[in-house]
């Protein structure tokens, strides 16, 4: 490095890749700095230069000293020792910044000699005190993933039928009689621990109610009315458990049946199109059950607005992942064992790194978000305004009234038949948009025709007529 080059990276300050010090004399302390910057991305540590970024430099007679103790502090401070780098950068005088690079660690988690665990945060650096950040630390380093955490479900909370059925059809075997041949075919398989208790995947692929085991690993669906969120009115709601199979199709059906539908060249009186086609929405959501961070206690959120469509993933992207990145078909395994699981036809799963690029080359627009700071990821899919115009609106107003009355009075049978219908569904079944299901009812409210007893949640139908 030459000095103008120093100059203008000391210019910008401290960060979370670069630190200044004025002077090293302690090798626990430099240790626990090279194992924070190892734990995180790898950086650079400058050794002669103050805190405001003034170049002070140490003298020659300082360089043996401070060379000798980094490499104690690197070989010897440090579990498992570092590959250390060091420069010196003539700053004039006689005096040099000593420029020390210390790379992402590959052999995660380091430890100090005192046996504590340190991460960058900024500029600064902080012990881990937690067992999800060391667990994560651990997944990094590949020695350890959130799928392979053990639970305390035994085998009896096992869906036998189900798991029969996937022996059977996957591997062509069949089901053992005896415990301790499960216990061994489900710890061969990946699924169970070494003292016989199912694993997170075990749990999430085949237990009978995994809701009950692990609660918060489930999807909150709901439909909000306009393009906010409200804190009490909705249009739909429903949380999803189960399998991560039934989870995954009863979370479609929910997007599919708050989609609007569009003709698309069919006839008037065709069912229609839904207004973004399912694969985008199963490879999102394919990618938000298997791609989670399961080290973090949170659901799934699916929120449905008029002008788009979020699914919100506990955890943000893993390693050095960008949205870039993953619009480009970049992937990396944060879930091996259920991935490999899910590859085998466990969900519509179709290759690591292409779910993204098949949803962005079905429907471009969508975006992206990796928040770091609050640990979640969310992928929007943007609604396109439908218009009605020319021929098919002239169309349209002309059977309006005709349609109107059909619709007032297919929405006062099915009020009859169940008092406690949601505007969704009356819209799913009626074949008309929420909006439209909302106006006809303020209509029938006006005609003294139906009647709502009791509050939106919880409330029923009341048919006068």
């Amino acid at each position: 490095m030459q000095l103008k080059e120093l100059k203008d990276i000391v210019a910008l300050g401290e960060d979370s890749i670069h630190q200044f010090k004025l002077d090293v004399t302690n090798a626990d302390s430099l240790a626990a700095e090279m194992a924070a910057f190892a734990n995180s991305e790898g950086g650079a540590i400058f050794l002669g230069v103050a805190d405001d970024g003034t170049l002070v430099g140490v003298g020659k007679a300082d360089v043996l000293r401070l060379n000798q103790l980094i490499s104690n502090a690197a070989s010897q401070h440090v579990r498992s020792p570092l590959t250390v780098r060091s420069a010196n950068v003539a700053i004039g005088k006689g005096r040099v910044v000593i420029l020390l690079t210390i790379p992402k660690g590959l052999d995660k988690p380091y430890f100090d000699r005192n046996g504590v665990i340190w991460l960058k945060n900024g500029a600064d650096k902080r012990r881990v005190n937690s067992k999800e950040e060391l667990r994560r630390l651990f997944q990094l380093s590949d020695q350890f993933h959130a799928d392979q955490l053990p639970t305390k479900a035994g085998l009896e909370k096992l869906d036998k039928l189900r798991f029969r059925d996937f022996l059977r059809d996957v591997y062509k075997l069949d089901y053992p009689d005896s415990v301790s041949e499960q216990t061994r075919l489900l710890q061969n398989m990946g699924l169970a621990t070494d003292d016989g208790k199912l694993n997170l995947a075990g749990v999430l692929l085949f237990a009978e109610r995994p809701e009950w085991i692990k609660p918060l690993f489930i999807v909150k669906a709901i439909r909000y009315p306009g393009n906010a969120i409200h804190s009490t009115e909705y249009l739909d709601t429903e949380d999803f458990s189960g399998s991560l199979r039934k989870i995954f199709d009863d979370s479609l059906a929910f997007i599919m049946r708050n989609l609007r539908k569009v003709q698309a060249g069919q006839g008037v009186n065709s069912p229609g199109l839904p207004e973004i086609p399912p694969s985008v929405f199963e490879e999102l959501l394919v990618n938000a059950l298997i791609h989670r961070d399961y080290f973090v206690n949170a659901t799934i959120r699916l929120f449905i607005f008029d002008n788009r469509i979020e699914i919100i993933s506990p955890g943000h992207l893993p390693n050095n992942l960008t949205v870039e990145k993953i619009r480009s078909g970049i992937s990396n395994i944060r879930n091996p064992i259920l991935v490999s699981y899910v590859a085998k036809g466990l969900l519509p799963y179709k290759g690591l790194g292409s779910g993204i690029k098949r949803a962005l080359e079905e429907w471009p627009d969508i975006s992206f978000v990796d928040d770091r700071e609050g640990c979640m990821f969310i992928a929007t899919v943007h609604r396109k305004e439908l218009k009605v115009t020319g021929a098919v609106e002239k169309r349209l107003t002309k059977g309006s009234q005709k349609g109107s009355q059909k619709s007032s009075q297919k929405i006062i049978e099915f009020m009859r038949n169940d008092p406690t219908i949601t505007i969704a569904d009356l819209a799913l079944r009626v074949g008309i948009t929420d909006r439209a299901i909302k106006k006809q009812i303020e209509k029938l409210k006006a005609q003294d025709r139906i009647r709502r007893i009791g509050p939106d949640k919880g409330g029923r139908w009341q048919v006068t007529e």
